[in-house]
């Protein structure tokens, strides 16, 4: 069967595959002198029903065109030939496995896949969380549901994610950060190609069947995703069916109705053109409703599309947005830094390190009045929580690589022994050091961005980074959920008291004065001496007061630090008539927070444990 070819120039034509009235449209670049044909396979069979050739007269530039009249563009499956190498389409809507037993050599091993039919958002409408409000949290579409105590029908792909949306709820997150999702670039494949098992996609080892652990392959693919795409097709390794483009939109579509936004990580190679990057991230957010994206790999992408006007609404995570010049912009809050400072910083004090008090003071309170900046604590490139605290050296034999990748230099500390143990010593202060950092965390300014397993202890046995694996290092182990429920508790009601008292994200940045006349400074800093910082190079202790009334509330916080080895004492400034001072969570304990906000006796000073953070509310009673 073939179908008429309309060879004429279109007047404007973009690259890839579009539908139009009477036919379906490709355009390619192609260089010139270049020989350039449309490949168009049967979807089910694999036959080749077709070639046509791009005529080099119908050209925009480098763009050739044309128009196959027509065509039943749900029945097919197409690529472009280059010469004699077979090419994927870097515009394609989604990419597809050769028909399986099709083994004829003009048929190569991806081909790309159409969909043009109308998809029903249902009214979506975009959650617009302002970054002060958010809680982000940072996932692998794959590990986040792929380990077998995961509870989900989908494993490991978009709808598995949709079906997490109960928990994610529950425990205060109304942000998703994904890694990377689109296509990695398929290699080009010459003519005739070589004879391959049939229906091996990128990522999996040849013969495996979808959903099956991968067996690293000699040249580690890159699992993670962080590499030059198809930045147009959502990655049908993700996907239950044959569909990436619809599976994920009804994950973001699921998404929204909970409340929940959606951000990409997009890794543009210094070779992108910013042209393609301007049309990419357009595309996604008009064909998927996303939210917004992490800017990664080309360093100038993120102040191109700083004044699209297609974009204003959409948030751009950059790593560099302090050292912006950013007068006269009305829109920059859509825009947040997003780099490991608070990351080195955070994990030293954590630790215990000495000189670090200030810099600890300053990331807990920056913010910043035209930007927003995302805090975390670990990424998916390091530690996990459990690992941070469990491990001084990484140990990443699994990937073949003698243990050469990944940082040296985690700033983690193993609490006493290296790895897994029984001590319960041990155990505890690990444990005590995880709720220390997750409120070092969620109650600094900013947004806080957890990674995902991190709330109930996941671990990638001391991995730091497993970029090439999937198998249950990298996978979430849904099993320690349950192990470790303490643990999720005590995470959830940190992110409803961070939410409860607004001073803690302020959408400006605090002054530490009283510049409403409140009879108190926002923020002011206190040692063994009240209204006293104490920034000595051995401090490794702080009290931080937050007056609630710059936030139209009522009330005082009021923050005990005490990261040093031994019991510190912290003054407590006095406080207004009929207030008292009401202990809210201690990290010592083992729920962390109280079942009761507990009054405390009239008194000018605390003694915080060691290694141990405070909260007290002070308020009337």
């Amino acid at each position: 069967m073939t179908w008429k070819v309309d060879k004429s120039a279109a007047l404007f034509c973009s690259p890839g595959a579009m539908a139009e009235k009477d036919g379906v449209r490709f355009t390619a670049a192609v260089l010139p002198g270049q020989e350039a044909s449309v490949l168009l396979y049967d979807k089910t069979s694999g036959e080749l029903l077709q070639e046509a050739e791009f005529p080099a007269e119908a050209a925009v530039g480098e763009l050739r065109t044309l128009k196959v009249m027509d065509l039943p563009w749900n029945k097919i499956r197409y690529c472009y030939k280059l010469e004699h190498e077979f090419v994927t389409d870097p515009r394609a809507q989604f990419l597809a496995d050769r028909a399986a037993g099709e083994d004829t050599p003009r048929s190569p091993q991806v081909l790309c896949g159409m969909d043009f039919e109308p998809y029903d958002w249902m009214d979506d409408r975009a959650p617009a969380i302002p970054f002060e409000d958010a809680v982000m949290y940072h996932l692998h579409v794959r590990n986040f549901t792929r380990h077998p105590r995961s509870k989900v029908r989908h494993k490991g792909t978009f709808l598995g994610l949709a079906e997490k949306i109960p928990y994610l709820k529950e425990l205060g997150v109304n942000q998703v950060k994904l890694m990377p999702v689109y296509e990695p670039m398929p290699a080009r494949e010459q003519e005739p190609a070589k004879k391959e098992r049939p229906g091996t996609p990128r990522g999996r080892a040849a013969g495996e069947m979808p959903g099956t652990a991968m067996e690293l392959p000699p040249h580690r693919t890159d699992y993670w995703g962080y590499v030059e795409g198809s930045y147009f097709a959502p990655r049908r390794f993700y996907a239950s069916a044959d569909n990436p483009a619809r599976e994920m939109k009804d994950m973001v579509r699921a998404m929204h109705q909970n409340g929940i936004e959606v951000l990409l990580d997009m890794f543009f190679t210094e070779n992108t053109a910013l042209r393609t990057i301007l049309d990419c991230l357009t595309y996604w957010v008009r064909e998927f409703h996303i939210d917004g994206f992490h800017i990664m790999g080309k360093a100038e992408a993120g102040r191109y599309l700083a004044k699209d006007p297609y974009l204003a609404d959409t948030k751009i995570l950059v790593s560099d947005a302090s050292s912006w010049n950013w007068n006269g912009w009305k829109r920059a809050r859509r825009f947040a830094e997003c780099n490991d400072g608070f990351l080195m910083d955070m994990r030293r004090i954590l630790k215990g390190d000495e000189g670090m008090l200030e810099a600890f003071a300053y990331r807990v309170r920056r913010s910043a009045k035209t930007y927003g900046v995302i805090n975390y604590l670990t990424n998916h490139d390091g530690f996990t929580l459990l690992d941070l605290v469990s491990y001084d050296n990484k140990h990443n034999e699994d990937n073949g690589e003698r243990n050469n990748d990944g940082a040296v230099c985690n700033f983690s500390w193993n609490c006493g022994l290296e790895g897994p143990t029984r001590k319960k010593a041990v155990m505890s202060l690990r444990k005590r050091q995880m709720r220390n950092a997750f409120l070092l965390l969620l109650l600094s300014q900013g947004t806080p961005m957890l990674l995902a397993g991190d709330e109930f202890g996941n671990s990638q046995a001391g991995n730091n980074n497993p970029y090439c694996l999937d198998n249950e290092i990298s996978w979430v182990d849904w099993g320690a959920c349950a192990k470790n429920a303490a643990l999720t508790e005590f995470v959830k009601k940190a992110i409803a008291f961070r939410r409860e008292h607004r001073i803690l994200s302020m959408a400006e940045d605090l002054q530490m004065s009283d510049y409403k006349s409140c009879g108190s400074p926002d923020l002011s800093y206190h040692s063994s001496r009240a209204w006293y910082g104490g920034f000595e190079y051995n401090s490794r202790q702080l009290g931080m007061m937050y007056c609630e009334q710059y936030a139209q509330q009522e009330g005082f916080l009021y923050v005990a630090y005490n990261l040093h080895p031994l019991e510190q004492e912290l003054a407590l400034p006095a406080l207004p008539a009929q207030m008292s001072w009401y202990l809210a969570a201690d990290t010592s304990t083992e729920a962390g927070f109280l079942p009761s906000e507990q009054k405390l006796k009239e008194c000018r000073t605390i003694r915080v444990p060691a290694r141990t953070i405070m909260i007290l509310v002070g308020k009337k009673g």
